[in-house]
């Protein structure tokens, strides 16, 4: 009998042994290592894909249910979102709801409350940065919040210009002004919906409101008709992802900080910058496109019908496709590529600004504060200082062809339509990838090794450009074209 119950103790022994070492086969950290990546960014992606059940839940048992219970449920699944990727640092962003909240209540619809808000968010998200900050991307508190500081920050101004008579507000700002006074369930609720907690996309509170009040569908009284816009963003979003994937193991940042990178020829340097650029934004346009998918889905993607009655699905839409992967200009990727947060610095920002009565130092102003929202390194922002100039020679080149008769003629030459678009296409993305270099690789020791082996290229050409387009535009602009471009 004890040799029997011996036998059986060893079998159960090995059992749990073999099922251990299964259980620790199948650990996030081997599948993440087996598909190149870290646990973390497995665990984001995880945590992505996650909405698509929550919000098939919410659309067949909370659509038009009570308020509170869709406030709760946003909030429950965000804070456990958080807590599965952070741990116990969700008290961060749970500190900075609470607290932005006792903000709106105590100091009421007044401009000290709009500035104590920018003033403590982007401070607490800046000492996130300085204090969790590397040398490399890492996976942190850090990137949900700076989605969350933009929410909080506009949530403070519309409640401002809720306070304001409507007529001295923009029609813009009319429709994003909170008259009513936001409970801190509702701030909740808004602040970690679980579509858009991680990275993104931005939405007023107002428009959250519309999908808790069961507004945001194109067949009133029943759940929005948007399974199939919904699978659409999806199954994009995995071509994209797959492409990353598959790509990132050969082209890395990594590499252009090796010896073989810079042992290679200059052409060679150049074109591994301009692919790389490409490839490294992939990572970026799947996640959007799939947080876009969620959110079409619950509804809050909804945006009316158009001029035949179709539904429009693209309020919550961080990427537009065809356009950033088509337009060979620095402006069509802008206006293609995150979109949401572009809107919400020009609509928050760059339009408040205008008191400055100069576009152009708004507009850098804009920049500077986007790079600070990024981070703390010194990469981000040359990259935004690089995207200034970029757009600013190129609106001048496009001014100066349109406005020189020579120009515009040789311009329009339909054979040479497809040697413009190639020659263009490769300028376009050759600077976006020597842009993103600093962008990606962070501190300065990192993009100035990499500059070097390009030889400030980027630099050296666009500055060239800001000076000699001047010249060039006196030379070949009749001085009829230049009067009328004055009046």
């Amino acid at each position: 009998m004890a040799s029997a119950a011996e036998g059986d103790v060893g079998a159960v022994a090995e059992l749990a042994t073999v099922l251990r070492w299964g259980f620790q086969d199948l650990s996030l950290n081997k599948l993440a290592t087996s598909l190149g990546a870290s646990e973390q960014a497995l665990r984001l992606i995880i945590s992505i894909f996650l909405g698509y059940p929550l919000a098939l839940f919410y659309r067949h048992y909370l659509f038009y249910k009570d308020s509170y219970l869709i406030h709760l449920f946003h909030t429950f699944t965000g804070l456990s979102i958080a807590y599965y990727n952070f741990g116990n640092q969700l008290y961060h962003s749970l500190l900075c709801v609470v607290l932005q909240f006792l903000i709106l209540r105590l100091m009421g619809r007044t401009i000290t409350a709009v500035l104590t808000t920018f003033c403590f968010q982007m401070a607490y998200l800046l000492a996130g940065y300085y204090y969790t900050a590397t040398g490399n991307y890492d996976i942190k508190w850090t990137m949900p919040h700076c989605v969350l500081t933009l929410k909080l920050i506009g949530l403070a101004i519309d409640y401002y210009d809720g306070g304001k008579d409507q007529k001295s507000l923009s029609s813009e700002q009319q429709k994003y002004a909170i008259r009513h006074v936001p409970s801190l369930l509702e701030v909740a609720g808004f602040s970690y919906f679980y579509g858009a907690f991680l990275v993104g996309p931005q939405f007023s509170v107002n428009h959250y409101m519309k999908l808790v009040q069961g507004q945001l569908t194109d067949l009133p009284g029943k759940i929005p008709n948007s399974t199939v816009p919904a699978l659409r963003r999806l199954s994009l979003g995995l071509i994209y992802l797959v492409g990353y994937t598959l790509l990132s193991q050969y082209i890395t940042e990594d590499y252009l900080l090796t010896d073989g990178y810079q042992n290679h020829s200059f052409c060679f340097r150049c074109l591994y910058m301009l692919v790389w650029g490409k490839v490294v934004l992939y990572k970026y346009v799947a996640c959007w496109l799939v947080t876009e998918g969620v959110c079409i889905l619950t509804g809050l993607g909804f945006h009316g019908l158009d001029e035949l009655g179709r539904a429009k699905w693209d309020t919550c839409a961080n990427m537009k496709v065809w356009l950033f992967e088509t337009d060979p200009r620095f402006t069509g990727t802008i206006a293609s590529f995150n979109i949401n947060t572009n809107a919400w610095v020009a609509r928050y920002f760059f339009k408040r600004l205008k008191f400055l009565g100069n576009k152009q130092l708004s507009q850098g102003l804009s920049l500077l504060f986007l790079s600070l929202w990024h981070g703390l390194h010194s990469g981000y922002l040359i990259c935004f200082q690089m995207e200034f100039l970029i757009v600013t020679v190129e609106r001048q080149a496009a001014s100066l062809i349109q406005d020189s008769p020579a120009l515009s003629s040789l311009a329009s030459i339909s054979v040479l339509q497809p040697l413009y678009y190639l020659v263009q296409q490769t300028i376009h993305w050759l600077f976006m990838g020597y842009s993103m270099t600093a962008f990606c690789l962070f501190t300065w020791d990192k993009w100035l090794k990499v500059y070097k082996s390009v030889y400030f290229l980027g630099h050296v050409f666009f500055l060239s450009l800001l000076f000699i387009l001047p010249y060039v535009r006196k030379a070949m602009v009749p001085r009829k074209e230049k009067l009328k471009k004055m009046e």
